[in-house]
């Protein structure tokens, strides 16, 4: 059988929030088997849980943003895309504040931190989220669809009005069975515009956002000196964010996911689609030889078996 992983030990990482700007602290626990992704507020007392589900989706215009009886943590996408792409089934999630650090606004930040703590077999099988047959979410010229697949493959095209976004690369492919994440989609940052960061400055958000942890650009360039990471870092971080939207369905997908001009909204109203119509999907463990690819965090060699 392919099993469930945790973290062998506890990882801890300190960074500002996106939003907030304050200094915000992460720790990530090992969890026993079965008992997925779970967020907990610590800086409440009592502390608050919220378990990662579609339904728990509150907030997609900024990011995604998890909510519990008023409590909210934001912007859990980056660190949910880390966990699925190394295959990590059961973690507590402890943060001390609203929203989860940005680091450098990608995942490999988180990657990294998880690597260095170790990640463990555990005795349970692993069970996948199969997708059965097409679904599909539409609004305008915007379009994301989920279909059969012995495996997880993610197509994303995007189209924007800029030069610099227009000269880049603006279609990727992405198949974990074929592309380590590590490697192919963690390090892609996500990105913004001066314009819409001075507006939401105005408004009281994004007080943490830099070029240390975006791409930022103005009307004609990337303000970066560094420039892009990968010639296609604009959708391959869409692609990234895409892996952390659909990971809360709470097991990992068998599905080929294909998208254009999609966000956080029309991801998390696929899952919901998805999830509401029961013949659409089963969940099922696999054996090794059945798809011995799909296993990203044994390709990684840092897992203990």
């Amino acid at each position: 059988m392919i099993p469930q992983h945790t973290l062998k030990s506890i990882a801890h990482v300190t960074g500002v929030g996106l939003h907030s700007g304050e200094k915000v602290q992460l720790w990530l626990r090992p969890a026993a088997p079965d008992s997925g992704i779970v967020f907990h507020r610590v800086d409440l007392d009592p502390p608050v849980s919220i378990p990662a589900s579609p339904e728990a989706v509150r907030e997609t215009r900024l990011c995604t943003g998890l909510e519990r009886d008023g409590v909210r943590i934001a912007t859990v996408e980056h660190l949910m895309s880390a966990l699925a792409g190394l295959g990590i089934d059961n973690v507590h999630v402890d943060v001390d504040g609203p929203e989860i650090p940005i680091m450098d606004g990608s995942a490999a930040p988180f990657v990294m931190m998880m690597l260095e703590a170790g990640i463990e077999a555990q005795a349970a099988p692993r069970r996948f989220l199969r997708v059965l047959k097409p679904v599909e979410v539409r609004e305008g010229d915007k379009w994301v669809r989920l279909e059969p697949y012995l495996g997880f493959r993610l197509e994303f095209s995007i189209a924007f009005e800029h030069p610099a976004i227009r000269a880049s690369q603006t279609r990727a492919v992405v198949d974990l069975s074929e592309h380590a994440y590590p490697r192919f989609v963690a390090r892609a940052r996500t990105f913004g515009f001066v314009h819409e960061v001075e507006l939401l400055r105005e408004l009281g958000l994004a007080q943490g956002g830099s070029l240390d942890n975006a791409i930022v650009l103005d009307e004609y360039r990337i303000l970066n000196p560094e420039g892009l990471r990968f010639p296609d870092e604009f959708v391959r971080h869409k692609i990234l964010d895409a892996i952390g939207d659909l990971y809360l369905a709470g097991h990992p997908l068998l599905a080929r996911y294909v998208a254009h001009k999609s966000g956080h909204a029309l991801n998390n109203q696929l899952l919901r689609a998805l999830m509401a119509d029961r013949s659409a999907w089963a969940l099922t463990p696999l054996e090794r030889d059945e798809a011995p690819a799909l296993q990203p965090a044994l390709a990684a060699g840092s897992v203990t078996t």
